[in-house]
């Protein structure tokens, strides 16, 4: 959600009240609200094999709280046939709620425990005929399971890597022959493995893993290869038929994270928008409208952190107030909320809701477009909005590729002009452009062939001077005013777009600037990766249409009758 999303003040009744987000089967109820559990799981065998070889934090045998047993519990459902409910899983909560515990506990179990279904030669699994665990199907250990615990970086999986030594009890490693190590545990002869990896998504690529653990996708970014690491690893749990499960904190939207394309893709399968891949999203989050009060944190603290009792809500409440700690991270962290940083102009509160489902531009539809061009380090972006029903389309974004070579000797980077112009010319042939702004900076040459070619056609003009060229560089003033109008709209909800991610990307980064004329915008900082340009591009199209509709230019569409008295 969007810091722009103003919390209300509320009474404690009105706190109270409010209904705070539950996302996963782990909080499903019946209509007598009791919790809904599978009808079949491989978790109440492994519950019992924890509790018999694992221990817990306070060196007695390891138990689960309620709501760990029921995410463990939907997390090894099985089908009639023995195949698992879910291929992949996420599991994001707040900070100290306790996920680097709860899932090397899991990674022992995918280790040595029975996190496979025992398949009889025909018919369903083989089922517990006696006993507690009566009507579920028996568990085994996977003979070769190869577990790996992933990251970006050394610190991340040393906070999972440090459980095991507490959790194995001396039973445990006598009785399946571990030969501990810091990064590589072996066990039964080295027939199974657990390691830790880091170095570089090469290091798994090929690997036949049977479980995967990918930790703190909120920081899996393009410049950490965090990107290239999650598709390595989907890519080797397809091959063998393995699962993977995510942990992570709220993420920062427009930050391009995996954590939050694994939230949008499950997002998009909710909607009816997408093939469901059988993916478990579990969370639970602060609502939008929670204010940052000692009457309403005390209130909600509580129910955001689940049964994480030992989360003291005096401790978490106290860093939240604190003037050291943006508010913002302090929703993400602690109240677990989705939530644009302070300066960000836009959240996905203000973007997603706008966006219209299997929108398409066809061949002849009327349009503007606007369009903002770098060189190198720049990205370089073309966005046209139709004029009927005000749907934006990013039609280009080019920018220099992360594989691209760094460092003294490595080459320089530079757009494909003919490229981006040849684009221009198809887009003036397909669609009927009635404006094109352009920013000058670095594109003179061509912006004036543009015009000189399609000025007959453009009905609005940048300029009395020029047809294209608005040059966001000549007036402070202007382009702040152009920026305004299009925050209004959009903050109105008039102006609706594709869901393109790469256009939702740039808007989502886009930073609030004030001036002595009103708020434009920026990016992060001026050797930020996170691009604006396709916003840029975007304020230009829309500025073309607001100056289309205002100066009372547009064509009237032609209906080829006469009239003759």
């Amino acid at each position: 959600m969007s810091t722009s999303v103003k919390p209300q003040k509320l009474t404690a009744e009105e706190i109270t009240a409010l209904e705070h987000i539950f996302i996963g089967p782990t909080w499903a109820t019946d209509d007598n609200d009791k919790w809904v559990l599978p009808e079949r799981t491989l978790g109440w065998e492994i519950a019992m094999w924890c509790s018999t070889w694992l221990l817990g934090m306070d060196g007695e045998p390891w138990k689960f709280t309620r709501e760990q047993l029921r995410f463990l519990l939907w997390w090894y459902a099985v089908d009639e046939n023995g195949r698992f409910v879910y291929r992949t899983g996420c599991l994001q909560r707040m900070k100290g709620w306790g996920k680097d515990p709860l899932l090397a506990v899991i990674s022992l179990v995918e280790f040595v425990g029975p996190s496979r279904v025992v398949q009889p030669i025909f018919g369903s699994p083989e089922c517990h005929t006696t006993g507690p665990l009566a009507g579920n199907p028996k568990g085994a250990p996977h003979p070769q399971a190869w577990v790996q615990i992933t990251a970006v970086s050394q610190t991340q999986t040393t906070n999972t890597m440090a459980m095991f030594p507490i959790l194995m009890s001396e039973d445990f490693i006598a009785h399946f022959n571990i030969k501990p190590g810091a990064e590589l545990i072996r066990a039964n002869g080295g027939r199974q493995r657990l390691e830790a990896v880091t170095s570089s998504y090469r290091a798994i690529e090929g690997k036949r893993t049977t479980f995967t653990l990918k930790n703190e996708t909120h920081h899996w970014v393009t410049g950490n290869d965090g990107h290239k690491m999650a598709d390595t690893i989907e890519g080797n749990s397809t091959k063998m038929s393995s699962r993977w499960l995510s942990i992570t904190n709220a993420y920062i939207p427009g930050e391009d994270s995996v954590a939050e394309r694994e939230r949008e893709a499950w997002q998009k399968v909710q909607d009816g928008r997408a093939f469901d891949m059988r993916m478990m999203y579990d969370s639970i989050e602060a609502h939008p409208l929670t204010p940052l009060t000692p009457e309403a944190l005390e209130i909600v603290v509580p129910i955001i952190r689940g049964d994480a009792i030992w989360l003291n809500v005096d401790d978490i409440t106290m860093s939240i107030l604190s003037t050291q700690n943006a508010p913002s991270s302090s929703r993400r962290k602690y109240l677990n909320q989705i939530i644009a940083e302070e300066d960000a102009i836009y959240g996905p509160a203000h973007w997603v809701p706008l966006e219209v489902e299997g929108a398409v531009l066809e061949h002849g539809d009327r349009i503007v477009i606007g369009f903002d061009g770098g060189k190198s380090d720049d990205a370089t972006a073309l966005v046209a909005i139709r004029i009927s029903d005000k749907v934006c389309f990013l039609l280009l974004c080019e920018q220099r590729p992360d594989t691209w070579p760094t460092g003294e000797d490595a080459p320089r980077w530079e757009i494909d002009r003919a490229k981006v112009d040849s684009t221009v010319h198809e887009t003036f042939r397909l669609y009927e452009v009635k404006g094109f702004y352009a920013d000058v900076a670095l594109w003179e040459s061509y912006i004036d062939d543009w015009a000189f070619d399609y000025r007959k056609v453009l009905v609005t003009k940048a300029s009395e001077r020029h047809a294209v060229a608005w040059d966001m560089r000549q007036s402070l003033q202007r382009v702040t005013r152009a920026h305004e109008r299009l925050m209004q709209t959009i903050f109105d909800r008039k102006l609706f777009n594709d869901g393109d991610t790469e256009l939702r990307r740039h808007v989502m980064n886009a930073r609030r600037h004030s001036n002595n004329h009103g708020v434009s915008f920026r990016k992060e900082s001026r050797e930020s990766p996170r691009k604006v340009d396709a916003y840029a591009a975007l304020l230009l199209a829309h500025e073309a249409l607001h100056d289309l509709r205002t100066r009372g230019k547009e064509e009237k569409t032609r209906t080829g009758r006469g009239y003759f008295l």
